[in-house]
């Protein structure tokens, strides 16, 4: 029976987390479906931070190209005074892209519901 209390509070430590973490993304970073993604990537920054063969295999036309891997050293690419459409793969390496920016003080930030293979309008491809 006492060996179950070190798997007890691992668990709940895990479900403590992950709920901090869901209420901390909808905090910073607005998820809106393709519809409402489509008619305001226009008027923002369009960042694809997916890896350089992920995006030259198709990528939303007229998006950048800064991998997760390499914000860092290229956020001053980002300008902080407009707004910032982020999208990947499926969700979750934009999620982390918005918390980074946000704690390097940008503040509109958003991103593709379900990412890019959830998206259906026109994309462009290196040949």
């Amino acid at each position: 029976m006492n060996s179950l209390y070190p798997l007890l509070i691992i668990v709940v430590a895990v479900v403590i987390y992950s709920v901090f973490t869901y209420f901390y993304q909808k905090r910073i970073v607005k998820t809106i479906k393709e519809e409402e993604f489509r008619a305001g990537y226009r008027k923002a920054q369009l960042i694809d931070v997916r890896e350089p063969n992920e995006f030259e295999a198709g990528h939303i036309l007229g998006a950048r190209n800064i991998p997760m891997s390499q914000m860092k050293m290229r956020m001053k690419e980002i300008r902080s005074d407009m707004p910032v459409y982020l999208y990947c793969q499926s969700g979750m390496r934009s999620a982390r892209a918005a918390q980074f920016l946000n704690r390097k003080g940008y503040k509109d930030l958003t991103q593709l519901h379900g990412g890019f293979k959830g998206w259906s309008g026109k994309i462009k491809t290196k040949k």
